[in-house]
């Protein structure tokens, strides 16, 4: 079976975030007393005390950066928590923030939703599924209360 990759904030948008946000704001650090946020640098919820900031992220936009998308209207900014300084990022194992019911978000690969499906909890089976639609090129893991981005996994390579 395909094992799908769960991504980060790529490290160079996360420099760019930690100065000034998507929304053109200065991050504005502060400690998390409760622990608990879903940091996206790393892929798992904050610890009590950690640095952490909120800032604006528009995750298709930087996507489609680095390809000819042009996904116009769905090009949304939403909240997401970072570290306030570099951290040693994800280990990459299993799906993060799996804990809870999510929104699987399909893009194609000009940037346009083509659809999305609640799951109880994110596998493998959600992304493949998500991903027989050969038009698929991308897909955001959302959470259900508020729709923020989670964090993206990309069209296996062949």
């Amino acid at each position: 079976m395909t094992t799908y990759t769960a991504l980060p904030i790529d490290s160079q948008a996360l420099k760019e975030l930690r100065v000034t946000d998507d929304a053109g704001h200065p991050m504005s650090p502060v400690t998390d007393e409760e622990g608990g946020a879903p940091l996206r640098c790393c892929l798992r919820r904050s610890a009590p005390g950690e640095r952490i900031a909120l800032v604006s992220y528009a995750p298709l936009r930087r996507w489609a950066a680095g390809t000819d998308a042009r996904p116009g209207a769905y090009d949304e900014q939403g909240p997401v928590f970072i570290h306030a300084e570099e951290c040693a990022g994800p280990d990459l194992q299993g799906h993060p923030f799996a804990d809870a019911h999510r929104t699987v978000r399909r893009y194609s690969a000009d940037g346009r939703i083509l659809g999305g499906r609640l799951v109880d909890t994110v596998t493998d089976d959600a992304f493949l599924n998500a991903f027989d639609d050969p038009s698929v090129a991308l897909v955001h893991v959302r959470a259900v209360e508020y729709g923020c981005f989670l964090y993206e996994v990309c069209r296996p390579s062949a």
